[in-house]
């Protein structure tokens, strides 16, 4: 293989959000950088299921709710 093709892959040091981290290898900035995370996965919405605002503009989600909202009534 070509030397000249292929990315430094180093080890970086992970900031979490709550100031845990971890160290792991990337092609991120030079070894021993530190990459400080605005959001992850212990702090996001999509991944702790918070609650969701959906915005409906021009009636598009009364529109699907009205089209698909029967498969998504929870059963009891």
């Amino acid at each position: 293989m070509k030397s000249e093709g292929h990315p430094d892959y180093h080890f970086i040091t992970v900031v979490m959000t709550d100031g845990t981290t971890y160290r792991t290898r990337s092609t991120y900035a030079q070894e021993g950088a530190t990459l400080n995370l605005d959001i992850d996965s212990k702090s996001h919405p999509a991944w702790t299921g918070g609650n969701q605002q959906l915005m409906d503009r021009g009636g598009r989600v009364s529109r699907f709710n009205d089209k698909f909202g029967a498969f998504m009534k929870k059963k009891k």
